[in-house]
């Protein structure tokens, strides 16, 4: 994990992530999640946007569809949050079509319902 790209960044984002679990556990709706990560980034003083539109171009040409994220930290990492059971490669892809549309380099896709544990 020693050449993990912005390192120290992305465990502080996992750790925030890691104190909203413990506060609220498993099995709250993805919005509770957000709102409730927000609060810890913000007393963390992570920097962070939160519900980023991003916007799309094919060829050049900019699409009227827009993708929305629900963070980007550190204006260089997109933490994409979720609820659910287990991840699945719709998850995975999600957050590497996100990466490709922005350009950044570093995403972190977390769920808080992964059977009692926080998955990252």
């Amino acid at each position: 994990m020693d050449n993990l790209l912005y390192r120290d960044e992305v465990f502080e984002i996992v750790g925030a992530a890691m104190e909203v679990h413990t506060e609220l556990g498993n099995g709250f709706l993805e919005a509770v999640y957000q709102e409730s990560f927000e609060i810890e980034l913000a007393l963390r003083k992570i920097p962070f946007e939160s519900q980023k539109r991003l916007d799309l171009f094919y060829k050049g040409v900019e699409l009227k569809k827009e993708y929305i994220v629900d963070f980007v930290c550190y204006g260089k990492i997109i933490v994409e949050i979720k609820a659910l059971e287990r991840l699945t490669n719709i998850e995975y892809a999600q957050i590497i079509n996100y990466l490709k549309a922005t350009k950044l380099k570093v995403g972190v896709l977390i769920n808080f319902c992964s059977k009692g544990k926080l998955e990252w």
